[in-house]
């Protein structure tokens, strides 16, 4: 087979890491090497961040008219190489190439339509004063921001950073992860066919250690975005907070499902599937708690196994397989090791539990059974540390009050779903969930113009819709009197 090598994108071309050194890039579903990305360093970066300097001041003053035409070009290539671009995801995350092709690569490019189409229509606020005066507000590109994205949606979350910075007038150093950075290296392709100006987008490959920390403490790049596990969010906060960097923080989640008795129980019971073993588990806004209310509790919970049950574990690029592999064989220790911490603390394997070898090219890969786990206490290790897997818990509650406590007792905060046909205690619940997100008889319905992130460990500040483009810009307000 022959390997692939990847290479970084700065000032406008492709170019080896000047290390000349390279990472392994592994097919999470044969657990093969199958690509070499640049293990790029701190010199790599400062390329960049030169490259993204130089052009700031002509992209930063380029109309909104024309910025908006070459992000719709991006967009454009991207839906242009949509089979391309599923099948490297695929290959590169391990997910179901099905998965790639409905959510992915559609998202991706959507994220770039979005935010072309959203800085045309982009406005200011004005306040008028009696003594004689107007107050206007300048919203202005900052300059050189970093952009950090990780493994589990790799293109879908790249550019859902990408998009608003760069429509905003900024440049962007940005750093994908070395564990999935197959898509972002067609997308640099893409870039430069759509002429995408030299150095307004650079993105460099590598390991977060190197590249990762090097562009958090660049003196010229003011602005963090990152998407990430809460641990490495810290670490990113304790480096650039004393440097005063704007930071925008997607976390880490332990998200709760609650169902009540009244639920439309087939909706549910197929969304509640989906939402808890999607990608694997390997989404941020997946339910890994899930609470019953008590007289619909031995029903769901027979229903549910049998659900989880239908659903095949198998090579990703096989149409019929619903979930494919974890991301990487370290990954794959970790998951095992919190099903056997559920057993010590007295759970019950419902189903699944195990690891799975699917037979033929994907005999070595990294699959692992969806499991479902019982008798575990609200507040037990399984229950309240993020797994990413494809595991969850399921338990019984009676009153309101007992669930809120239940859902609300996490360090997280990201999202929730909530079951019910009663429309008082469906807004009463929402209101007193303390998530960023809270899905009503639905899950992962998203719409682009709405704020997106979490509350306590699960994150800081909001991206999505206006939101993005506040974060990305700097206000300025501006007093004008003009009159006695």
């Amino acid at each position: 087979m022959n390997i692939i090598t990847i290479k970084n994108y700065i000032n406008g071309t492709l170019v080896m890491p000047t290390s000349g050194q390279y990472l392994d890039v592994y097919n999470p579903a044969t657990g093969a090497v199958y690509a070499k990305a640049p293990d790029s360093d701190a010199h790599d970066v400062q390329l960049a961040t030169e490259a993204a300097q130089q052009a700031f001041p002509v992209w930063s003053k380029m109309s909104a008219e024309k910025r908006s035409k070459l992000l719709l070009k991006i967009a454009d290539g991207i839906t242009a190489n949509f089979e391309k671009l599923a099948l490297a995801e695929s290959i590169d995350n391990g997910k179901p190439l099905s998965l790639a092709r409905t959510v992915d690569i559609p998202r991706s490019a959507s994220n770039f339509y979005f935010y072309a189409t959203a800085v045309m229509h982009h406005a200011s606020e004005s306040h008028f004063m009696e003594e004689g005066a107007i107050n206007y507000t300048l919203r202005r590109p900052i300059g050189v921001v970093g952009c950090i994205s990780p493994w589990n949606l790799p293109l879908y979350l790249f550019t859902w950073k990408i998009a608003p910075a760069l429509a905003a007038g900024n440049c962007v150093v940005a750093k994908p992860s070395e564990i999935t950075p197959m898509t972002a290296y067609l997308l640099s392709e893409i870039c430069i066919e759509a002429g995408l100006p030299p150095g307004v987008l650079n993105i460099v490959h590598g390991l977060g250690g190197k590249v990762g920390q090097a562009i958090t403490e660049h003196p010229s790049i003011p602005v963090i975005s990152f998407t990430g596990g809460t641990s490495t969010g810290a670490h990113i906060a304790s480096t650039a907070a004393p440097k005063f960097k704007k930071l925008s923080l997607e976390l880490g989640g332990k998200n709760p499902a609650i169902i009540f008795a009244d639920c439309n129980y087939e909706t549910m019971l197929k969304t509640v599937a989906r939402s808890s073993f999607s990608n694997q588990g390997q989404i941020c806004l997946c339910g890994s708690r899930i609470f019953v209310e008590r007289p619909l509790y031995e029903q769901f919970k027979a229903d549910f196994v049998a659900e989880v049950n239908k659903l095949t574990v198998g090579d990703p690029l096989n149409e019929a397989s619903n979930l494919g592999a974890v991301v990487s064989e370290a990954h794959l220790k970790k998951v095992l090791s919190y099903i056997e911490l559920a057993k010590e603390e007295g759970g019950m394997i419902l189903t699944g539990g195990k690891r799975i070898q699917v037979e033929g090219i994907c005999k070595n890969g990294w699959f692992v059974q969806p499991t479902v786990i019982e008798g575990l206490p609200f507040d037990c290790r399984t229950n309240q540390e993020e797994i990413f897997g494809p595991v969850v818990s399921i338990m019984p509650f009676d009153t309101e009050e007992e669930v809120l406590r239940y859902a609300n007792s996490t360090q997280y905060g990201l999202a929730s779903s909530l079951w019910t046909e009663n429309l008082s205690r469906a807004n009463r619940m929402a209101e007193e969930i303390k998530t960023g997100i809270v899905w009503v008889n639905c899950w992962m319905l998203r719409d682009l113009r709405t704020p997106f992130g979490g509350m306590k460990n699960s994150g800081v500040g909001r991206e999505g819709g206006w939101e993005a483009f506040r974060f990305f810009t700097e206000p300025k307000n501006v007093c004008v009197k003009y009159g006695t």
